[in-house]
């Protein structure tokens, strides 16, 4: 396809991405990128472009207007192999994809335009770019391709591979099956786990059988527990009484010695 009106940076990027997959993949890819689910790594012209995390933190972005032109090539060049009859998309690999500047058409601004500032002031001028695609497809048992081309397909292939593993971990499980897995093993760990009463000792672990021991001392303890209260409580009674004992021995002592010093005082 010649003379097309587009960004010829977007299209070379496009074209390295669908470059040695095979066909079916290749529209798999132009179509996620024209329904702006998947992103196109650029490694080139790729200056103030965000990463992404679908490239795993590599520069890119979606071009849909080109992604568009090169299905369009792309369509025809199946058809073309449909006519040739060795149509099959799983075998059939993009051998050959780029895109090429074709025709530079200059223009001038118009009478009464604004110019540029800085020291040699200019009109403000932009240029025409346009641009061809040339999409080549071929069989692998195709005697002509080189060992270069077929080690480049293989390689695309594992990549492709690894891309699709690497998507699909990142999608992972929905937020509520993840919520009703958790509650699942829960539930499944409650059931599984054995209670410490009904275990026995000498088939616990260490630890286990101490935290047992403990547990199985606690119920005791609990028991023991109102008779130290009621010892005490008896204690502080009889201390009382005996409290009570001493200081009426006291006040006796101290009536005789006063009856005592009164006879005295009397004779």
């Amino acid at each position: 396809m010649k003379d097309i009106n587009a960004n010829m940076k977007d299209l070379t990027a496009v074209c390295d991405s669908i470059r040695y997959k095979s066909i079916s993949l290749a529209i798999k890819t132009l179509d996620s990128v024209i329904d702006d689910k998947q992103p196109i790594l650029y490694r080139r012209h790729n200056k103030y472009m965000g990463a992404r995390h679908e490239l795993g933190g590599r520069k890119g972005r979606t071009p849909i207007k080109c992604a568009k032109i090169v299905k369009k090539v792309l369509v025809n060049a199946m058809a073309n192999a449909e006519n040739k009859s060795f149509f099959d998309a799983d075998q059939i690999y993009v051998v050959h994809a780029a895109a090429n500047k074709t025709l530079i058409a200059k223009r001038g601004p118009p009478k009464g335009a604004l110019f540029a500032g800085g020291a040699n002031p200019r009109p403000r001028s932009s240029n025409l770019e346009f641009t061809k695609i040339e999409i080549g497809v071929s069989l692998l048992d195709n005697k002509s391709l080189n060992k270069s081309i077929m080690s480049k397909i293989k390689f695309k292939m594992k990549e492709a591979e690894k891309e699709e593993k690497r998507r699909k971990g990142m999608k992972g499980i929905k937020s509520d099956e993840k919520k009703e897995l958790i509650k699942k093993k829960k539930i499944i760990t409650k059931e599984t786990k054995p209670n410490v009463a009904d275990v026995k000792v000498s088939e616990l672990p260490v630890k286990e059988e101490s935290r047992a021991i403990e547990e199985k001392k606690q119920p005791s303890i609990m028991k023991e527990m109102p008779d130290a209260k009621e010892n005490k409580d008896n204690k502080t009674a009889q201390s009382k009484k005996d409290q009570k004992t001493t200081n009426a021995n006291v006040n006796a002592a101290k009536k005789d010695v006063l009856t005592a010093d009164a006879n005295a005082d009397a004779k």
